[in-house]
């Protein structure tokens, strides 16, 4: 069976745990909440399109490649983006719920996380560097050997990260946020 290529569609309400959606190249397309829980999207190709309400939760992403993917209001439990294709892998995430989901080893610079929630996620040795995490939840995430450069953290919040264990150079953090700088030293800061 011979790959497809579509360009400038809309799918709207699709449930793809029953009919997978087909292999190929999607680009500039629009899914609206479609249910893709626990189905495969490997091999495929996603260049410039929108994911809106959508619910991708377990999704299996070998070799999945996403280039200038945006995502809104989508539950995303569970996803393993190191397992995506690394070349162009760009993405963003708005309003979405990312919670266990890996970045771990991925190059996701400049990525835009926003509004959304990503606790016990795994960012272990990601490059990071000029992304933003505004308003974000990063309870029990963890970041070793991250890149973390110019990294905006100024609105994110629960978070743990330390200083000695990631690269933070320029990185920002708000004054309320420095207590998730110093975790690891066990004290008690009181305001």
């Amino acid at each position: 069976m011979q790959d497809i290529y579509m360009s400038d569609k809309s799918f709207e309400r699709k449930d793809f745990t029953r009919n997978a959606l087909g292999k190929g190249e999607y680009e500039n397309c629009i899914f609206k909440s479609c249910n893709f829980s626990e189905s495969t999207l490997s091999g495929l190709r996603f260049t410039d399109c929108t994911f809106e309400s959508c619910n991708l939760s377990l999704v299996t992403l070998n070799a999945t490649s996403f280039q200038h993917v945006k995502f809104t209001g989508c539950k995303m439990l569970g996803l393993k983006f190191d397992t995506c294709s690394d070349f162009g892998l760009s993405f963003s995430f708005d309003d979405c719920l990312l919670d266990h989901s890996s970045f771990f080893k991925t190059k996701i610079r400049k990525t835009a996380f926003s509004n959304s929630q990503l606790r016990e996620t795994d960012f272990a040795e990601c490059d990071l560097t000029d992304s933003v995490f505004e308003n974000c939840d990063l309870a029990n995430s963890s970041f070793d050997g991250t890149v973390l450069e110019k990294v905006d953290f100024r609105t994110a919040y629960n978070y743990s990260i330390d200083p000695e264990a990631n690269r933070i150079k320029k990185a920002k953090f708000s004054i309320i946020g420095l207590a998730g700088l110093l975790t690891k030293y066990n004290i008690v800061i009181e305001r």
